[in-house]
């Protein structure tokens, strides 16, 4: 993919917070509530790479931390920070090969969100807010027609990721997948035939 940045930022290596797997799975839930606190630009690195970053490097080759049908990736993970200390407020795409975040509009699109879905109050309001896009040309010149499928499932992997992660960091996250495409789909410049959203995650800090 060939993006237009306007800035790009280098990531921090962070370690997570020490979470085990059984209680990140017993914790796991869907929360709609969170405040308007800011995210650090270590947590915004540490969220990033648990949902899809890269865990392998090897003979050129990049593996990530969401399994991916024949290793092609056709999923990136595209968000708004609204709030997040570090980088300015703006519309970025997760570089995870380079562990870097790139800048493709400024602003908080605060108004914006309302629309994205019914359920665009919560969306509005987060301080940052994940989307799953897919590239579905990625994994159909190999698969197919049955590559879309492949898409989704690699969707469904990485939105298990930024839950299990949200645990860990006490956030709150819900997956949303009812949301008006052509508007969402329009604001980040995508066709929403070649390449569209799949998945919603607001995300902002737990106040419990």
């Amino acid at each position: 993919m060939k993006w237009n940045f306007k800035k790009v930022y280098k990531l921090p290596n962070v370690k997570l917070p020490e979470l085990s797997l059984e209680e990140a799975l017993i914790n796991r839930r869907s929360r709609r509530r969170y405040y308007r606190a800011k995210i650090t630009l270590e947590e915004l690195s540490g969220l990033l790479w648990a949902s899809d970053g890269v865990n392998l490097e090897t003979n050129g080759l990049f593996f990530r931390t969401a399994p991916s049908a024949g290793a092609l990736y056709p999923i990136y993970i595209y968000f708004i920070a609204d709030n997040v200390e570090g980088i300015e407020d703006g519309l970025y795409v997760y570089l995870p090969e380079k562990n870097s975040v790139g800048l493709l509009k400024e602003g908080n699109f605060r108004k914006e969100r309302l629309n994205f879905s019914p359920q665009g109050d919560i969306i509005s309001k987060a301080p940052v807010v994940l989307m799953l896009v897919s590239f579905f040309d990625r994994v159909t010149w190999k698969y197919l027609d049955r590559g879309y499928r492949f898409a989704y499932i690699e969707a469904g992997n990485i939105s298990q990721n930024i839950y299990l992660v949200c645990e860990a960091y006490k956030f709150s996250t819900v997956a949303i997948g009812a949301f008006y495409d052509t508007y969402v789909n329009s604001l980040l410049e995508l066709s929403g035939r070649e390449e569209g959203v799949i998945l919603i995650h607001p995300i902002g800090r737990r106040p419990d």
